[in-house]
């Protein structure tokens, strides 16, 4: 088999996106294609940072804490809606994507510009479809009334980073939790048809991302306490929506990132990738654990081995939540599995 390439999901827990960049090069250098910032500082649990967005806004109210609901392992506070009749009115300001993915950027330009970072590198950025923050955010009964516009608000942070980020240095990642989760029955989305209504979602994201920019996916069963929300029978959903999402799309999507879960060292598990059908995309498999290392992985390896020849390697989550101290011994993991 071939490994293609070390994929990073995102977060990196580490100090700052600097000292991730550098960190990147030192320990992987150009075995990864792709470079994120890490997801550093308020940004390090993927959407919670986004709360504030909603506590400043005008339109909205605080009604609960996440914790006296069931529907998302999220532990944030909900917000509803002040006057819902006036929900068409709903616009937000820039909602913080686009102004990191920038910052971020500049360091990364200065750097390869150094010689630090490999001259092919992109720089990723990793973006959660609105779903989730709605999901994670809004009081239920006003999500689908709060969608649009937050829809809207994303997609100008997505045009606003394409300004900025010259297409040939710029991959676009696509981070879908919330979708396949309630698929696999755990939580009802603001949308009626919880496949097809997401697969169309995401592909008029995807779409709006040109063909030089790197689009990708990354598939996900959440990991609040580095534990998924739900825990799936095997890759048979992840290959569903990798099909159905590549098949819709407009473009060619450039990489799906599949989670494996550690304790899945088995055919049984990998066998759906018999029936994926993704064009010439890279297959990324999170296959990666720290708590089993390089013969964990290994194994994992094996099982897949036997359904799929080539593919590329990653942690089946970010590791942005993991204690600082382990993350070096992590992508030392990712980095001896590769040379042997």
């Amino acid at each position: 088999m071939t490994i293609n390439n070390i994929h990073f999901v995102g977060s990196i827990g580490l100090e700052d996106a600097e000292t991730v960049f550098r960190t990147l090069s030192e320990v992987i250098g150009n075995k990864a294609t792709r470079y994120p910032d890490g997801e550093t500082g308020k940004r390090h649990y993927w959407v919670q940072w986004q709360g504030e967005v909603f506590q400043q806004h005008p339109a909205f109210e605080f009604e609960a804490d996440r914790e006296k609901l069931t529907d998302t392992a999220n532990q944030t506070k909900l917000y509803s809606l002040k006057d819902p009749d006036k929900a068409g009115e709903l616009s937000f300001e820039p909602v913080g994507y686009a102004e990191e993915a920038i910052s971020s950027y500049k360091i990364f330009t200065q750097l390869k510009n150094d010689g630090v970072i490999p001259e092919q590198t992109r720089f990723q950025v990793s973006i959660p479809t609105p779903v989730a923050v709605i999901m994670a955010f809004v009081s239920p009964g006003h999500r689908s009334l709060v969608e649009p516009a937050y829809t809207r608000a994303m997609e100008q942070e997505v045009h606003t980073i394409l300004e900025k980020i010259p297409y040939h240095e710029l991959a676009v990642q696509w981070d879908i939790a919330h979708e396949l989760v309630a698929y696999e029955g755990n939580f009802p989305l603001p949308y009626a048809d919880t496949f097809d209504g997401s697969i169309e979602r995401v592909t008029n994201l995807v779409d709006q991302i040109p063909d030089d920019v790197q689009s990708g996916i990354h598939l996900c069963y959440g990991d609040p306490g580095h534990k998924h929300i739900i825990e799936p029978d095997d890759l048979g959903n992840c290959v569903k929506y990798a099909n159905a999402l590549q098949g819709k799309s407009k473009r060619n999507i450039s990489y799906f990132h599949m989670p494996v879960l550690r304790e899945r060292n088995d055919e049984a598990y990998f066998q759906a990738l018999e029936n994926l059908n993704i064009n010439d995309a890279e297959l990324v498999l999170g296959l990666i654990h720290y708590t089993d290392g390089v013969a964990g992985t290994q194994e994992r390896m094996r099982a897949a081995n036997k359904i799929i020849a080539d593919y590329s390697i990653a942690t089946e989550c970010g590791f942005g939540r993991r204690e600082p101290e382990t993350i070096l011994d992590l992508l030392k993991i990712h980095q001896e599995v590769v040379e042997s």
